[in-house]
């Protein structure tokens, strides 16, 4: 296992980290867990040299924050030694999100963001969070009380470092604006939907990220298993995907497939390997969330670690899903000398 710089900060993660979406009951069938099967992945990814460990506090409302709080203390690891990250900003009772009540209970409020961060820390049986980030954007929030919010957590030592999720280009942009203005924490990271058929990360908040310094985490590297061939045409397999058709993959999704399953064949890995070092390959991309149901997904998620490909390999996976440059990428290109923009 190879560890990264978060970012622009001292702190160093594993190029893989074990996403807990599937931690607990609920959340969308993705969440389908109990403890001894948790116990025994985080057991599994600690063995193989992850020290990295994302969750969310609206993951089966809060299960997974407790489940895996208390799956690190079953493996006895130092807390010093591993890097646990959550978020904030979904609804956290059903009245919360319905509207009809407990409305503070969600979103990215200053009351919100700091009754949130007490009870992830309750529930993941911690005394500081070394990674606490935006959930997705708040449209009822000003941006600078929520920025306000998290560094006033910085400062009181319950968070070290502060990143977002699911923001477009601009809010992130505006956020490290204001916060290099006030001196607050600023983002560190951005963990974003990325993956072999899910590339619009491409167009602008990659390069952002690349020239800002933050670190990118991409959540659902396999596009919700598609990735691992699971749901082509004509397979009988009914799963996750087919009940819960999300996220969405890209038009050419079937042609990379076949690619795909090309280069698993020679190298004699599965199409779900292949995948992710593909993605982990990629030049901005800090550490891959990869998330499990079973010991047998996990384990062929991990070998990804130790499989290298060539740049002939990375190109031809990636011939069917090129992003179309838009504008004004292709005038940038074409200004710096590049080729003329086809119509």
């Amino acid at each position: 296992m190879h560890y990264h710089q978060l970012g622009k900060t001292g702190l160093r993660v594993s190029e893989l980290c074990l996403g807990t979406m599937t931690f607990g009951r609920g959340f969308h069938n993705i969440g389908v867990l109990g403890q001894k099967q948790a116990d025994e992945l985080v057991r599994a990814a600690l063995d193989a040299g992850i020290d990295f460990f994302d969750t969310a506090d609206v993951y089966s409302t809060g299960q997974s924050e407790e489940m895996l709080g208390k799956a690190l203390k079953t493996a006895g690891v130092k807390r010093e030694s591993v890097v646990i990250a959550t978020k904030v900003r979904g609804a956290m009772s059903p009245e919360a999100n319905e509207g009809t009540g407990d409305v503070n209970n969600l979103g990215l409020s200053r009351k919100h963001v700091a009754e949130a961060c007490d009870a992830s820390l309750r529930r993941l049986g911690v005394d500081y969070l070394d990674l606490y980030q935006i959930h997705g954007f708040d449209p009822r929030t000003p941006l600078e009380e929520t920025l306000e919010a998290l560094n006033d957590l910085v400062r009181r030592g319950k968070v070290l470092y502060i990143g977002c999720s699911n923001l477009p280009v601009r809010h992130i942009a505006k956020a490290l604006a204001i916060s290099q203005h006030r001196g607050w924490a600023a983002f560190v990271s951005l963990q974003a939907y990325y993956s072999l058929v899910a590339r619009d990360l491409e167009h602008e908040l990659l390069p952002l990220c690349r020239e800002e310094g933050l670190g990118v985490l991409p959540w659902s590297p396999l596009s919700g298993g598609y990735l691992s061939g699971k749901y082509r045409h004509g397979k009988p397999e009914v799963g996750r995907r087919n009940e819960f058709d999300f996220p969405p993959v890209s038009p050419q999704a079937a042609e990379t497939l076949v690619a795909l399953e090309a280069v698993a064949q020679e190298r004699d890995a599965t199409m779900a390997r292949v995948a992710l070092a593909w993605l982990r390959q990629q030049p901005g991309v800090t550490s891959v969330i990869v998330g499990a149901r079973s010991m047998e997904q996990l384990r062929d998620n991990l070998e990804s670690a130790d499989l290298e490909l060539s740049a002939d390999e990375m190109e031809r996976l990636a011939a069917a899903t090129q992003p179309r440059k838009l504008y004004p990428q292709w005038m940038m290109e074409f200004q710096a000398g590049g080729p003329r923009p086809r119509s």
